[in-house]
């Protein structure tokens, strides 16, 4: 921003005041084009990040790595697959308040009723939020003719299709990806 600022002549507050208003317009364009979007997937992910001088070697491996274990910070991502949008960009922490933002904000340009499949790693507080956007409540059919009518649960909706990728590193390397089907059937995730 200060070189920028000198290359214009202008304070650099006036700079930030500039980008606030880029990513403003940005926003709103994003909202404004990607809404009713009709998907077959969602893939969603989240990239463990040393943001600042990791790529310039100004900081040791070791280092980096215990930087990043103290703070862990996520590029958060959606994209689909299909038409090689990226639905949402976001950086944060590894939460499941984080997980549930990103997950709004993608719900927010589904069309109704098109709840695509959806693939992640096997971070568990993504099926949290992900039941959160894409559930409702159901109530369970009664096992016995007496006694209190079962209580309702949130259900995942009928149509939603969850699978996840999960990673085995050993030694900094990956050694197995486990797939598994958590809403849905094997079938109706390889058929979309």
């Amino acid at each position: 921003m200060r070189a920028t600022a000198r290359g214009f002549e202008v304070d650099p507050n006036t700079v930030l005041q500039w980008l606030v208003e880029a990513a403003e317009q940005l926003r709103a364009f994003s909202f404004y084009c990607l809404c009713d979007v009709h998907v077959k997937q969602g893939h969603l992910d989240a990239l463990y990040a040393v943001l600042r001088a990791g790529k310039s070697g100004e900081r040791s491996e070791d280092e980096a790595r215990r930087r990043r274990s103290r703070s862990p910070q996520g590029v958060w991502t959606a994209m689909a697959p299909e038409t090689q949008w990226l639905l949402v960009v976001d950086v944060g922490t590894r939460t499941l308040a984080m997980a549930q933002r990103m997950l709004h904000q993608v719900a927010q340009g589904f069309a109704p009723h098109g709840v695509p499949l959806c693939l992640s790693d096997g971070f568990k507080e993504s099926l949290a939020a992900l039941l959160g956007h894409c559930g409702l409540w159901m109530q369970p059919e009664r096992r016995q003719a007496t006694g209190p009518s079962p209580k309702p649960r949130w259900m995942p909706l009928p149509g939603l299709l969850y699978a996840q990728g999960i990673n085995t590193p050993r030694r900094r390397r990956l050694v197995r990806v486990t797939h598994r089907v958590v809403f849905g059937t094997l079938e109706a995730v390889a058929h979309v």
